[in-house]
């Protein structure tokens, strides 16, 4: 059976050698992660089924205790969240002897940077599509019907209706009141922005401000890859960021880490066979995972422009 183009050849991999290590993939997989180091995580490592069930206990308050008088006891009114473990993704290359022979070690390096990247970008796409969900919007479409607009973060986006906005400090602060009122921690907030916002926040003199300070080489954010800090949250750019249904506005996050949650069944692994009738090694780097909102409330999306 003929393999079309769909495999490394002496042609294509001339200049490689397709040594590829399970630990270079699960460190490159490590390094391209933005949404899923900043979200909570479960281990279902190990673990038989494919739903994950989460308590989600509902928060008391406290009753005034009179003299002589009994405790008041608060009603158990305990809920779950069911996490689906249902994310099978797999990154699969067929690499032929001729090239193991002649191509060049960079080539291991490639693959396997590559399939962590790929992987890692499958993780966090899924992740950022939770928040098509978030503040009451309707998880099953991109309409982001709960979002707001980015320049006052405080007036409805509707989707085919009005488009994004650049963000701006008053936006930023309104959000993180409507955070506020709705009792989410301080401590564990984000913010995430696609690229084009980056541009707009890197003016904001608040922003600048704050992203600037720090020891000088070691704590300044701007050089440890995130982009810096804004009221007391860490403000990240990633690509995955998802884009509006009917307009080309584009979607950033301020979230806790109590909004979302990544289920891992089977964390990143590699496997290789060797295929005679192929004359070289299929390569196959997989995970089983499952992504589920937690927490409603704890997150709010606002929409961009692209």
């Amino acid at each position: 059976m003929a393999l079309g183009t769909n495999h490394v050849t002496n042609v294509t991999g001339a200049k490689f050698i397709p040594e590829i290590w399970s630990d270079e993939i699960i460190a490159a997989y490590k390094q391209n992660l933005v949404m899923a180091n900043l979200v909570s995580k479960m281990s279902f490592k190990g673990k038989k089924g494919d739903t994950l069930h989460i308590p989600k206990p509902t928060r008391g308050s406290a009753a005034l205790k009179a003299a002589s008088t009994q405790v008041t006891l608060i009603a158990a009114t305990e809920s779950e969240v069911q996490v689906l473990v249902n994310k099978h993704y797999e990154y699969s290359r067929l690499i032929e002897d001729i090239t193991e022979v002649q191509a060049l070690s960079s080539m291991r390096k490639f693959y396997t940077g590559d399939a962590g990247y790929a992987l890692a970008k499958q993780v966090d796409t899924d992740l950022v599509q939770l928040g098509r969900g978030a503040a009451g919007s309707n998880p099953e479409n991109s309409l982001y019907s709960g979002a707001v607009l980015a320049g006052d973060g405080s007036t409805a986006y509707v989707d085919g209706t009005n488009v994004g906005n650049a963000i701006t400090d008053a936006g930023i602060r309104k959000m993180i009141q409507a955070l506020d009122d709705a009792d989410v921690p301080m401590d564990g907030r984000v913010m995430v922005l696609p690229p084009v916002a980056r541009n707009t926040m890197m003016g904001l003199s608040r922003f600048t401000e704050q992203a600037f300070t720090g020891e000088v080489g070691g704590g300044n954010t701007i050089r440890n890859g995130k982009i810096g800090d804004v009221y007391g949250m860490t403000v990240y750019v990633s690509t995955n960021c998802d884009t509006a249904t009917t307009t080309t506005s584009r979607i950033g996050m301020m979230f806790h880490k109590e909004a979302f949650v990544l289920a891992e069944q089977q964390g990143v692994r590699s496997q290789t066979q060797y295929k005679q009738e192929y004359l070289g090694t299929l390569f196959t780097s997989d995970m089983l995972y499952g992504v589920k909102e937690l927490r409603d409330e704890a997150a709010i999306t606002f929409a961009l422009a692209a």
